[in-house]
């Protein structure tokens, strides 16, 4: 039996320049309707700066969905006035959400969401030594087959457009934590571009190496609809037991519209033997 995940980012809801267009709402509702994915993940910056009603109006967005959600913060969803960024960076988003670090888990997943959103750091983020354990030890607990998802915000792959949004602070270490918890999909935003890659594809690893497939949404919001370099869109993801399918949808002329889709093999099989 296959499982479906929808994976949105960077929603940025209140941004003062965004072209907000109430049908992306709508027909990403009858997406997920069409799709009927198990489980949606939010990687961060559902709001633009912090606000409560900005996170109110972002909650709900996504409960009106219907599916069960994993959120986790991004660095523009905690206060940017001092000194309530330091104070209670997260008491907006907890009202809502009650923890920064969720957990889903079902027979199918098993996803994780880790907080790399530092106050101190305006656009950079970090994963502590405690969190990569806390993520092994969720992991472990995963069903046999479950597919195993962390969910973060900052980046851990680069963008394929040029960008100066710095990727997770000691990405290799922070990398290496997660694939030694035994994650098969590594997901987050905040560059508001697709990429996808799979560690067999950049890292001199053996050929019964399990693979790991990390992956960027690109951004729900257009907070700046003229920048160049930033798509808007959402990522799908499928698996069995043998396959991990990665599609790309995007925005354009009205509805969310299939551009891209890539396969990767699930344990030490090859594609070939798949």
């Amino acid at each position: 039996m296959r499982t479906c995940i929808l994976h949105v980012s960077d929603v940025h809801i209140g941004a003062r320049n965004a072209q907000h267009d109430p049908e992306v709402e709508r027909t990403i509702a009858k997406l997920v309707e069409r799709l009927r994915p198990e489980l949606v993940i939010a990687t961060g910056d559902l709001t633009h700066r912090g606000r409560r009603a900005q996170h109110e109006r972002a909650a709900q967005l996504l409960r009106e969905l219907g599916t069960p959600l994993l959120v986790v913060p991004g660095n523009h969803d905690i206060p940017y006035s001092f000194p309530a960024r330091f104070t209670h960076p997260w008491r907006e988003f907890e009202r809502q959400w009650e923890t920064t670090e969720p957990i889903y888990s079902s027979a199918d997943i098993e996803a994780v969401g880790v907080n790399s959103v530092r106050p101190s750091r305006h656009q950079s983020g970090g994963v502590r030594g405690a969190q990569l354990q806390l993520v092994a030890e969720r992991l472990l607990a995963a069903k046999p087959g479950a597919l195993r998802v962390v969910a973060l915000h900052h980046q851990l792959v680069g963008a394929p457009w040029r960008t100066r949004k710095r990727p997770v602070a000691r990405r290799g270490h922070v990398l290496a934590g997660f694939v030694e918890a035994g994650a098969d999909l590594i997901i987050g935003g905040h560059i508001h571009q697709a990429a996808v890659s799979e560690r067999h594809e950049f890292e001199v690893v053996g050929g019964q190496s399990r693979p790991v497939v990390i992956s960027i949404a690109p951004g729900f919001g257009q907070p700046r609809p003229r920048r160049r370099g930033e798509a808007r869109g959402v990522m799908v993801y499928t698996a069995d037991e043998q396959r991990l399918d990665v599609e790309t949808y995007l925005w354009n002329e009205g509805d969310w519209n299939l551009r891209a889709r890539r396969t990767f093999p699930r344990g030490t099989a090859t594609l070939q033997e798949v």
